[in-house]
């Protein structure tokens, strides 16, 4: 069977991200959601997503199908139910599409197929600040998937650890004299992952492969660090997607980073209002701030952003994609795709510097700015003009 994971109808709703990726390469847990369905399915997956993400993100058809929501986390009794899809069936959840049955070039009626009720509750990402607020479930989901009848490399003697049952380290992890508590959640550290002296760590948790915790760090779960990333100073209940960077003290809180970001030294964010109240965060459905219903909620930053030292950010703040910050005081919460500038004010940042940084960026971890990405890259900026006042 071959298996098409599309976006849905929560696109929107996870702009900034979904700019540069399909819905299935959102980070949430330890995995991204394409990569637990293809662990489940024991497949690999296409997707169906926008127009000009489709040569990154290509779809393949065949003459049988099954098409998933990619906002829907698998576990075990979804999968089933999937897998026992048949032709013109669908999996519907109240009013939302799950999975649905097609054949190659069917003209796809509803009306006509036959509805198979979800069985039970099901995680699903559907809002920019459902990928921190659920993480912890996600990583310890992903953490049985992972780990199931396998062994840990053994817990170096220096290191203190709490509930070492949940502790699962890959081969190649160095990890002298830190602390890894894992009573309140599991702690995964990934394959050539390092743990830097004196770093202490609570979960859940996920460091995944190749990234670093620098000396000192503190880590409050549920934090997921993504692929080849470097992190330092406080960090409580947030995701880095992968390949970004802070390396330096800070605090950062109930966020979520995106590919290739930056955050300078000593930047900090506000993830609680002085008067305790709900956060409200940058909607690009409505085009108005839209209410979370969470009381505490940082920074949103789209891949290729960068901030300069000592940058502040409010609570609940949005910046997308290749945006560029720096100077004193607090920049507004709403800081558009490649906006250059700080409180003072912003303008726009051209794409041709942009690139000149993006190409250096990807560089030093080995990878080309390719013409994919700066085809995907001149399009988020057209797409995003509307929101830049210059």
């Amino acid at each position: 069977m071959n298996y098409i994971l599309f976006d849905g109808p929560n696109r929107a709703a996870l702009l900034p991200f979904t700019y540069t990726r399909p819905v299935a390469d959102i980070r949430i847990g330890i995995l991204t959601i394409r990569e637990k369905w293809e662990l489940y399915l024991g497949v690999t997956t296409t997707t169906v997503t926008e127009d000009y993400l489709s040569d990154k993100y290509p779809m393949v058809e065949m003459e049988q199908n099954i098409m998933i929501n990619a906002s829907y986390i698998p576990n075990e009794a979804l999968v089933n139910q999937i897998k026992n899809l048949k032709e013109n069936q669908a999996i519907f959840d109240g009013d939302t599409m799950v999975a649905f049955y097609s054949l190659e070039d069917q003209e796809i009626d509803f009306n006509t197929f036959k509805t198979v009720k979800l069985k039970g509750t099901l995680l699903k990402v559907e809002t920019t600040w459902d990928i921190f607020s659920k993480n912890g479930e996600a990583i310890e989901a992903d953490f049985k998937l992972l780990t199931a009848n396998r062994i840990s490399a053994p817990i170096p003697e220096q290191t203190v650890a709490f509930n070492s049952e949940a502790i699962f380290i890959e081969d190649g992890a160095v990890l002298p004299l830190c602390v890894l508590n894992a009573t309140n959640g599991p702690i995964y550290i990934g394959k050539n992952t390092e743990i830097m002296e004196g770093s202490m760590v609570r979960g859940p948790f996920a460091l995944c492969e190749g990234s670093t915790l620098k000396m000192g760090t503190k880590i409050y779960g549920p934090t997921t660090v993504g692929p080849y990333s470097k992190v330092g100073g406080e960090v409580n209940n947030s995701v880095f997607f992968g390949y970004s960077n802070k390396g330096h003290d800070g605090f950062l809180g109930n966020s979520v980073i995106g590919e290739w970001c930056n955050l300078g030294a000593g930047t900090n964010n506000s993830n609680l209002k002085n008067n305790y109240a709900e956060v409200r965060l940058w909607s690009y459905e409505t085009e108005n701030f839209a209410k979370t219903g969470l009381q505490f909620c940082g920074l949103m930053m789209g891949d290729h952003s960068k901030c300069g030292i000592n940058t502040m950010f409010n609570t609940g703040t949005v910046v997308g994609v290749s945006a560029n910050i720096f100077g004193s005081g607090f920049p507004r919460n709403f800081i558009p795709s490649f906006s250059w500038g700080g409180a003072n004010g912003f303008s726009t940042y051209r794409t041709t510097k942009a690139f000149e940084v993006a190409v250096e960026v990807m560089k030093r971890r080995d990878f080309e700015f390719s013409t994919q990405e700066s085809a995907i890259l001149e399009h988020v900026f057209e797409a995003s003009s509307a929101y830049r006042k210059d």
